[in-house]
């Protein structure tokens, strides 16, 4: 039904609400029942069985695959019943690996739904007569919304109030410039999208003045909901790790391949039979393949991301979970993220007195009257929520509402002595807000804004002492308002800043702080100490910034501090050589923002910004981390963000890029880990072949390693506590690869550690049991408990007995449970289909020591710097 050719009774009673109460609680359930929530609809999930058919697609299971059935053609050529147990044994692990992915998927999927809900857009609604903040989705159509400046429209809606009210309507109408909006329009029938002046829609966002509006559409029945329902469906992008990998996937695959090629004919001309050989390129394409690797990287990705959601950092694009360990910079607000966003009045001076005055909960008469303008000129407001203040509203407002409300006058009761009959918002050119409101039988404008803005406009007053005033409060880092009256006759049908903003009597001036975060300190310290430099970026005064910056350490000796004027009269090449100086910036537009994000660009460097307004959504789409504040940030903001903090706290985006840093390098270790035992299982065959014309291990027992034996530890090693010292590094270059700085040749080296003791202790096997399986078991011993005890080395670049054995309890539980396995098909009867006998205990034990050895070697090359752990930034 159309709403836009109606009046706004007639849409009340088609809707059957109310705009001064709203729905009451039985209406909004009913109508929640009826239309359900207001959410487009989400493109068709995959099924199970789909995604159980997906994990099969990976090149390095397909081999696998192509493995099993050569094996099982040839237990049907041979007739030979034993011969099955091996290529059951490859599809049973594929399948149970496939298993493991899809119900990973599931976890990730329900995660991400549960992420997703934390996100979810806020509306404000008048519901039983009182206004309340509920999550978007909740409304109904004939709910009253408010809207202002930064908002997301929640739904489609019939505006019945709107002051100075623009909304940004490029994704409906394609119109680049905000609309234009009137509550009181008479729109046409049939009025194309862009001239239904009186209506706001779901998905566009509030880029000016405030309104009310009735809900007439929600979810698939919105506009946008008609154009969602033809463009349903979202493609999974993969992230940078997950093409590389799929890309390593490949290379081993062809690896595995070539390597069978060249035993198939080395085989062929020792006069090897050609079923033999086939067995052998089975075992060697199962020696090649990491057949866990990329469900263990989605867990690591998984356990890193969900970790950061409990911290307060909800990571909406998974690259940036990569991205974050690179941030060099961060370019901080300063409202909310390095202070409290607590403001708090502290100071006051009336018109006519001597000296300022600090804020108590009894204050003179004069300033109770500065204090009651204060809050009648304000849209903030305080509620009261199991006893707790919540802020609604602008900080500077709620804090002389606060105030006021301490000194025993709030704002509901003092709406109702003194109504607000008309009002001109803030705007940023003006820097002023007025309101006219009906006070003891007399129509008062009243003024609140800046000094500086203010001084022209007014009539009378003590213009010089507020200047000497405000410029000492400034200094202190307290934020200054000016405040000021004056009678009128009427008010004017469309009052202007030229009839209200004149003539005006000076009342006072009121001053609030928003005290730095105790942790913000600490946490500026930390950057210092990782190599990444804090820039605040601030649309405060530039003393207020300096002063700020300078308690948190961001502005030191030497450092500058500019203003957004100073920096538009630079050229891109002046920001560029003077950009590495400047610590502060302030009284920014959104195109310094961006010319800010670039300009470090431009040096090479990792940005992290955060913002909360919508003007910060070009800079936070600019950065190569976008944070969004998720507590007082727009949900435009929020949507071009990367990163949404939601305690709106500095301390955090430190935190997630420690985190960022730590899940980077869990990583590492478990890639390095699974490759290296892997290149390690694929020289021990390729050379006992050349050399003995035998394999030393069949499949089975390949896949029991890699599967069974080496990914509970490689889980566990992708759980590692991060590094103390993990801050203490110069962040990563942003294209660094995996195996940069030397770490793809340590793990061939490390391959060729595990390859030789498993030979050497085959060798010996052969020598000592004079048993074909003797000699398979003592190899298999080495191999699978050296690749076990590798995972303790690849916890860290400094020496075990520095972190402590004990300090990653996973992983000594998945050791444990390996040993355990190990132990299983040796000494149970399982030994027979795995080709493994139980040994004499000597024999044993000498097995048992050759998989020790890598323990020693690592440590040793630790300890003698063979094995260089990253440089400290301050080294």
């Amino acid at each position: 039904m159309k709403f836009y050719d109606q009046s706004v009774p007639d849409v009340e009673r088609c809707l059957d609400t109310n705009i001064h109460t709203g729905l009451d609680t039985t209406q909004v359930k009913q109508r929640q029942e009826k239309y359900g929530p207001n959410k487009l609809k989400e493109a068709k999930q995959k099924s199970s069985f789909a995604r159980f058919v997906d994990q099969f697609k990976d090149p390095m299971i397909i081999i696998l695959l192509i493995a099993a059935a050569i094996s099982f053609g040839i237990a049907i050529f041979e007739k030979d019943p034993e011969g099955f147990f091996e290529p059951v044994l490859i599809l049973v692990i594929v399948i149970l690996n496939a298993l493991m992915g899809v119900v990973q998927e599931s976890k990730a999927e329900a995660a991400l739904n549960a992420l997703k809900q934390m996100t979810t857009p806020q509306a404000r609604v008048i519901r039983n007569g009182k206004e309340e903040i509920v999550p978007s989705q909740d409304l109904v159509p004939g709910d009253i919304i408010k809207l202002e400046a930064g908002d997301f429209v929640p739904a489609d809606a019939r505006l019945f109030q709107s002051v100075s009210l623009k909304s940004e309507e490029a994704a409906l109408t394609g119109e680049s410039v905000p609309a234009e909006k009137d509550a009181g329009a008479i729109v046409k029938d049939g009025a194309p999208l862009g001239d239904r002046v009186d209506m706001v829609y779901s998905g566009c966002s509030i880029t000016y003045g405030t309104g009310q509006a009735i809900v007439c559409a929600i979810g698939m029945d919105t506009e946008m909901g008609k154009i969602a329902g033809l463009l349903n469906s979202e493609e999974k992008s993969q992230t940078p790790l997950q093409l590389k990998l799929a890309q390593l996937g490949k290379y081993l695959g062809f690896l595995a391949i070539g390597c069978c090629a060249i035993i198939f004919v080395v085989g062929l001309l020792n006069g090897l039979p050609p079923m033999e050989l086939f067995l052998t390129s089975v075992s060697l394409a199962v020696a090649a393949i990491p057949e866990g690797l990329p469900a263990i990287v989605t867990i690591v990705l998984s356990i890193g991301v969900t970790k950061l959601a409990k911290q307060n950092a909800i990571i909406r694009n998974l690259p940036a979970v990569e991205t974050l360990g690179s941030a060099s910079i961060i370019c901080s607000d300063k409202t909310g993220t390095l202070t409290q966003n607590k403001m708090t009045l502290v100071k006051a001076w009336a018109d006519g007195d001597e000296d300022v005055v600090d804020i108590t909960t009894d204050d003179p008469k004069e300033i109770k009257r500065l204090l009651q303008l204060g809050t009648l000129c304000s849209d903030g407001s305080i509620l009261i929520e199991d006893g707790q203040e919540k802020s609604v509203g602008d900080p500077t407002e709620t804090s002389i509402v606060s105030a006021a409300m301490k000194n025993g006058m709030t704002k509901e009761t003092l709406n109702q002595m003194y109504p607000r009959l008309a009002e001109l918002p803030f705007d940023s050119d003006r820097k002023l807000m007025s309101t006219i409101n009906k006070m003891d039988g007399q129509l008062v404008v009243i003024t609140k804004g800046a000094l500086d803005s203010m001084i022209p406009r007014l009539k009378s007053g003590d213009v010089k002492k507020a200047k000497e005033l405000n410029e000492a409060m400034s200094k202190n880092a307290l934020r200054v308002l000016a405040i000021a009256s004056k009678p009128i006759d009427e008010v004017p049908k469309n009052p202007t800043s030229e009839q209200l903003e004149n003539d005006l009597n000076l009342e006072g001036l009121v001053a609030m702080i928003d005290p730095a975060r105790p942790e913000a300190k600490e946490a500026v310290k930390v950057c210092r100490k990782a190599g990444i430099r804090p820039v605040m970026i601030t649309g405060d005064h530039v003393i207020t910034a300096s002063a700020i910056a300078k308690e948190l350490g961001i502005l030191r000796d030497g450092d500058k501090a500019i203003t957004g004027v100073e920096l538009d009269a630079m050229s891109d090449d002046e920001l560029d050589h003077d950009i590495e100086n400047i610590s502060v910036y302030a009284r920014v537009s959104p195109e310094n923002k961006i010319r800010i994000v670039k300009g470090w660009q431009r040096k090479n460097q990792v940005v992290a910004m955060t913002g909360d307004g919508v003007n910060d959504a070009p800079a936070l789409k600019a950065a190569d981390i976008g944070c969004a504040m998720g507590i007082t940030g727009t949900e435009v903001a929020k949507g071009a963000a990367d990163m949404i903090l939601t305690d709106d706290n500095f301390a955090t985006i430190v935190f997630a890029v420690r985190e960022g840093r730590g899940i980077f390098s869990n990583l590492k270790k478990v890639i390095g880990y699974l490759l290296g035992t892997n290149i390690g299982e694929v020289l021990v065959v390729f050379v006992s072949m050349l050399l003995w014309h035998k394999s030393p291990f069949v499949s089975m027992q390949l896949l029991w390693i890699n599967l069974v034996t080496d990914s509970l530890p490689a889980i566990a090693l992708g759980m590692e506590p991060v590094e103390k010292d993990v801050m203490n590094h110069k962040p990563k270059a942003k294209n660094e690869g995996i195996f940069a700085n030397g770490f793809g040749a340590r793990i061939i080296l490390q391959g060729v550690m595990f390859g030789g003791l498993a030979l050497l202790s085959f060798y010996l096997g052969q020598q000592l049991t004079h048993t074909e399986r003797g000699a398979e078991t003592m190899a298999f011993i080495t191999l699978a408990l050296s690749q076990v005890i590798q995972a303790f080395n690849m916890r860290s670049e400094h020496s075990l007995f520095k972190t402590g054995f004990f300090t990653n309890k996973k992983l000594n539980m998945a050791a444990l449970v390996s040993f355990a396995l190990v132990a299983l098909v040796i000494f149970t009867p399982l030994n027979i289909p795995f080709n493994l006998e139980i040994l004499p205990w000597g024999d044993f034990f000498i097995a048992l020591g050759l998989a020790f050895v890598p323990f020693v070697v690592m440590e040793c090359s630790k300890a003698f710097g063979l094995i260089k752990h990253s440089k400290s930034y301050d080294e």
